[in-house]
């Protein structure tokens, strides 16, 4: 396949992209960049979080990890459905009753000023590690198949993407990409679905005998019952459950499309919506992976995990079917960079410059601070990315995205600490405990061969950082004594 001719379709997508923007932010103002002036439509937020949950990283990584762990990427998809159920009934009510724009704004109301400073310290620094190194990611799989025959740096090819991403939501932000991202959710899941028939009216089965065969090859498990594994079932339903928990419901990025629904019961149906969605797509993309491997086993490829995906689309498929996996990654790429730098712009505008309680700035000279800090985090983004570059070891990145995932721990705590206690906070010192739990984590997952022997801590450290934190906020609390 031409990797001329599929810059062009790239380049077409992004017009379309561009025009679809243009349309949606019209008459945007900066309560239509944090909150879409909570007038989305719900079914719109919801289909367009599904590219936001998964990611490109999840397009290509989810299908090529069959090989190696079958289906078990299944059980933390079941607990990601009680997660969102959790949200739904839990969390949403307090938000919508608060009324918020920032989540974080229910810490400074129940904890203190400090704990809500710190919580929002804690998504700024992991949604902006997490979402560079997604990016990183993507980019270079671009990179590697595409661009690099045509001459185009590595930088440049960021730079662009970067630059692509703000020209949509410098001006709408979340009431453009509540639109944006439902048609690149579309273009994902398109792909998703077009390569899977591809594969098998190649191998000439059907779905029950792609799933028989996947099966004989030992493929197709979902539950696994060893005890020891990080990826016993029990180990993953809870961790996924506890992940969604947090990355979503504890999450700006997340929230801010979210709370951007008129009401709380369109609201919680949106998530209800997300929770069964997922659990089908994730179905999808597992299926998809397994007749990956058995294409790849059929026509001797030896390419896999996150290679085997990119590998048979671009190399042993027709060229309409290398077009549709390169805008199908594209479109999982950009929910997850676009909202991640609108949402990082509303939490440091709101939460750490403190913009809503400024009386003295009028409208014109927050929506200036707001764009400058917008454009900040692009150029963040360029620089971290670069640098991911030049490492250029995988192994940092799993490094970093495991990093990142530690500091949701804090926000866990804080969360259940304001919810599950009516103790008073100690506020001032209420940073600690949330710096103190991340570091002992990495010190009981880095020692767990000499404390556990064979037994592995799976998705649950995410649980223990949060207990952690919560202990630590409850020694530094006390009875609350104020009458209600």
């Amino acid at each position: 396949m031409s990797a001329s001719l599929l810059f062009i379709f790239v380049i077409i997508y992004f017009a379309i992209l561009l025009g679809v923007a243009k349309i949606a932010g019209k008459n945007s103002n900066n309560m239509s960049f944090f909150i879409g002036n909570k007038n989305s439509n719900w079914m719109l937020v919801a289909f367009g979080m599904i590219g936001t949950s998964l990611s490109g990283v999840t397009f290509v990584s989810v299908p090529g990890a069959v090989g190696k762990d079958a289906f078990h990427y299944l059980q933390i998809t079941i607990g990601y459905l009680i997660g969102y159920l959790t949200i739904a009934y839990v969390l949403l009510p307090i938000y919508y009753k608060l009324n918020l724009t920032s989540i974080y704004h229910y810490l400074e109301q129940r904890l203190g000023f400090t704990a809500y400073k710190t919580g929002a310290s804690f998504f700024v620094l992991s949604r902006t590690l997490g979402a560079t190194a997604r990016l990183y990611l993507v980019v270079k799989i671009l990179q590697v198949f595409i661009l690099d025959s045509l001459g185009v740096p590595f930088w440049a090819t960021t730079l662009v993407i970067l630059i692509m991403i703000l020209l949509y939501t410098y001006e709408g932000g979340v009431k453009t990409i509540v639109w944006t991202d439902t048609l690149q959710t579309s273009g994902m899941l398109m792909g998703l679905i077009i390569c899977s028939i591809y594969i098998l009216s190649d191998l000439h089965l059907s779905v029950a005998e792609g799933l028989q065969a996947m099966q004989l090859k030992g493929i197709a498990t979902v539950f696994n019952t060893d005890v020891n594994s990080k990826s016993f079932f029990l180990k993953q339903i809870i961790g996924g459950a506890f992940i969604t928990l947090t990355m979503t419901g504890l999450d700006q990025e997340m929230m801010q499309k979210n709370i951007s629904v008129k009401t709380l019961k369109d609201a919680q149906k949106n998530m209800v919506t997300i929770g069964f969605t997922m659990v089908l797509v994730i179905s999808l993309f597992l299926f998809l992976g397994g007749l990956l491997n058995l294409y790849a086993a059929q026509n001797n490829i030896t390419a896999t995990g996150d290679d085997l995906f990119p590998s048979i689309a671009l190399y042993h498929m027709p060229p309409y079917i290398s077009i549709i996996f390169i805008l199908a990654l594209i479109s999982a790429l950009f929910p997850s960079a676009d909202g991640a730098i609108t949402a990082l712009t509303s939490s440091v505008c709101i939460d750490l410059l403190g913009m809503q309680r400024n009386t003295q700035w009028d409208e014109a000279k927050k929506k200036k601070i707001r764009q400058r800090v917008h454009l900040g985090f692009a150029f963040l983004f360029l620089l971290i990315v670069l640098v991911f570059k030049w490492i250029d070891n995988k192994s940092i990145i799993d490094l970093l995205l495991k990093i990142a995932s530690y500091t949701y721990g804090p926000l866990l705590g804080l969360f259940a600490f304001g919810i599950l206690t009516k103790r008073k906070l100690v506020d001032k010192w209420s940073f600690m405990p949330c710096f103190l739990a991340p570091i002992l984590c990495l010190l009981l997952d880095y020692a767990q061969p000499f404390v556990f022997g064979n037994f592995r801590i799976g998705q649950e450290l995410l649980i223990i950082n949060g207990l952690l934190t919560f202990i630590g906020l409850w020694v530094i609390s006390r009875p609350n004594t104020e009458k209600n």
